[in-house]
This record gives C-alpha cells, sequence and structure tokens, in this order.
C-alpha cells in the first residue's frame, strides 16, 4: 500500500501481517503449557483467521486524518481493534448460539470435539468459547501497548479503551435483555449504537486521533462521522441476516428470527405490520425450529410492508450524513479519499 492512498487489499495484508504471527506465537505458548490446550489454541488463530479490517483501518485513518505520517508501529497499534472485534464476535457467537460464521462452525461448536466425552460436554465447550474470548480481549490490549509507539501517545489513548470495554458490554448487555421483547425501533438502534457502531467506527477513530494528539474539534468531528457511520453498518448486516446470500456471508439467514433479537429490521416490520400480520409475526418469531417454509414466510411479510426498502433508506441516510461531516474535518486529501472509500465499503457490501 502506498502510504497516501487506500488500497484495502493491500492494508489488510499489512495488519495481517501483524496479527497471524502475534496470535500464533500466543497460541504455541498457550498449547505449550498443556497438549489438553491444543484445540483452545487452534480456535485463538481462527478466530483471525478472516475479516476486512475496517476497524483497524478506522484507527489507522483516524491518526492519519489528524496529520500523522504512515507508521508500521501505528498499523501494529490499529491492528489491536481487529483483536477487540474477534473477542467480541466470540462472545457474540456465544451468547447468541450462532453456529457459523465465515462459513465455519463457530468456536463453542468446534470445542465440543474437545470435551465430548466429559460430562455435560455443550456447556463445558461453551465455556470454553468464553475464555477464548477473554484472551482475545486480553492481547487486544498487549498488542496495542507494545505497537512500539511512543509511551506518551499510548498514555493519550489508554483512556479510551476502558470507555470502549464499557460501551461494547453495554450494547452486548441491551441486547440480550431486549432479546423476545416487543419490537421498538429506537431500542433497536441504542442496541446498534452501543454493540456495533461505537466500536466498529467511532472508537477505532477516536482511539487514532489520540494517539495523534488530535484536537476536541477533530474528536467531534469523528463522532459525528463515525456514530451514523457505524449505524449503517450494522443494519445492512441486518438485512443480510435475513436477505443475503450464506454462501457469502458465511452465517445462516434464520439467526434474528429464531432468537427473537432486537434488529432494526425487525423492528420496522413490526411497526408497518398491520394486526393479523403482527399476529403471524408473533407465532413464528423466538421459535427454534423455525424452518425454510416459516422463515420466507417472515420475509414475505417484509417485503409486503416494505421494511427492506425502509432499512435501506436509512442505511442511505446515514452514509450521507457521515460522508457530509468530512468536509468539515479539513483532513489532509489521503485520508478524506480513505474514509470517503471506508464509508461506502461498510455499508455497500454483500457480506
Amino acid at each position: 500500500m502506498t502510504p497516501d492512498r487506500w488500497e484495502a487489499a493491500a492494508f489488510k495484508t499489512r495488519v495481517d501481517a501483524v496479527l497471524h504471527p502475534f496470535v500464533a506465537a500466543e497460541a504455541v505458548q498457550l498449547a505449550a503449557i498443556d497438549p489438553l490446550l491444543d484445540p483452545v489454541a487452534r480456535e485463538l488463530e481462527s478466530a483471525v483467521a478472516d475479516g476486512k479490517r475496517l476497524r483497524s483501518a478506522f484507527c489507522y485513518w483516524g491518526w492519519r486524518a489528524a496529520g500523522q505520517p504512515d507508521s508500521d508501529a501505528m498499523v501494529r497499534a490499529a491492528a489491536s481493534m481487529e483483536l477487540v472485534h474477534a473477542a467480541a464476535v466470540v462472545h457474540d457467537d456465544l451468547i447468541d448460539d450462532s453456529p457459523l460464521r465465515h462459513g465455519r462452525p463457530t468456536p463453542h461448536i468446534t470445542l465440543r470435539g474437545a470435551v465430548r466425552r466429559r460430562p455435560r460436554a455443550a456447556a463445558a465447550a461453551r465455556s470454553l468459547a468464553m475464555l477464548v474470548g477473554d484472551l482475545l480481549m486480553s492481547l487486544a490490549g498487549q498488542l496495542f501497548a507494545t505497537s512500539g509507539l511512543p509511551a506518551a501517545y499510548l498514555a493519550r489513548a489508554r483512556p479510551l479503551w476502558s470507555l470502549l470495554a464499557r460501551e461494547l458490554i453495554a450494547g452486548e448487555c441491551l441486547e440480550i435483555l431486549r432479546t423476545g421483547s416487543l419490537p421498538d425501533t429506537s431500542a433497536s438502534l441504542k442496541v446498534i449504537r452501543y454493540k456495533t457502531a461505537k466500536y466498529t467506527v467511532e472508537q477505532p477513530l477516536l482511539i487514532g486521533s489520540a494517539l495523534a494528539g488530535g484536537g476536541e474539534r477533530l474528536r467531534q468531528g469523528y463522532s459525528a462521522y463515525g456514530l451514523p457511520l457505524g449505524e449503517a453498518f450494522q443494519l445492512r448486516d441486518d438485512l443480510l441476516g435475513l436477505f443475503g446470500d450464506p454462501q457469502r456471508t458465511g452465517k445462516t439467514t434464520a439467526d434474528d428470527v429464531r432468537g427473537h433479537r432486537p434488529t432494526a429490521l425487525l423492528a420496522e416490520t413490526w411497526r408497518l405490520a398491520d394486526e393479523s400480520e403482527r399476529e403471524r409475526l408473533g407465532s413464528l418469531l423466538g421459535r427454534r425450529d423455525l424452518d425454510e417454509q416459516a422463515l420466507a414466510e417472515v420475509r414475505g411479510v417484509m417485503r409486503r410492508v416494505k421494511a427492506p426498502d425502509r432499512i435501506e433508506a436509512m442505511i442511505t441516510d446515514r452514509v450521507e450524513e457521515a460522508l457530509a461531516t468530512l468536509h468539515t474535518l479539513n483532513a489532509p486529501p489521503p485520508a478524506t479519499a480513505a474514509l470517503t472509500a471506508l464509508a461506502r465499503s461498510a455499508a455497500i457490501r454483500l457480506s
């Protein structure tokens, strides 16, 4: 990647060159404690095997938009955002009991093989997966602290890590507490904001800015850009969750309906549906035995009330809001171009 031009594939290569050996070394040290830990160590490496590296990209360009130059140490610090994401994904899949991610079994499913002869094997596998997620979050802090950036730079950003963790956990808790409740769009958008939007876009940008010594005006601009864009990112995930191609998304399409999760798509469907449609939806949401015919019926209601169109409009509005903010940042042209491209790739995608 040329430092002043955004090339997604080249940046991903740089981040992967940091992440993969870092996590592999940790996996070796973990497995060296006892051979029984081999399956757990493999799940650590699997957790960072895939990904678009959007969160590290936002962190990196948060640094660059503040006027700082390209830096391998900064790429290393930015890569720590991917370990936060990997931890969040492991925990989220565990909480939601999702069987697939990136087309592969999730850790709490894979790890059943390590405990299949033990009592309560499924519960033991879930416990192992939880600990994999915990270790990934710990490794995120370690990678950040050993990035090679000056200690004074790291100290400026350190308080934001507590904020990131608090808001991420708040969002996950809110999703759990609202699961199965009467669908409500404003409540769903609050879950989105705290569970996904902040740690996907806003917080990586703010951490990049703090590392760079950015001022209050830049921080405000990053929040004004990052929050609507992060919401657009998750709204796209909501649509892909039910209407995407599983071959591309790597996930099943029934999870949100079977889990009766508080997605904005379901909330908007409920808001727009008539009494008979709500009655039918109410009989289907949360059913673990939901088959393809019933799922098609849910999609049919959504299409009839034009809920997917409404979510698409919400995505468009938020991307436009984010892009309009970019012009107020007075960032260097390469950073503006990169953040513009990242906004489009975050919200307009098939996986």
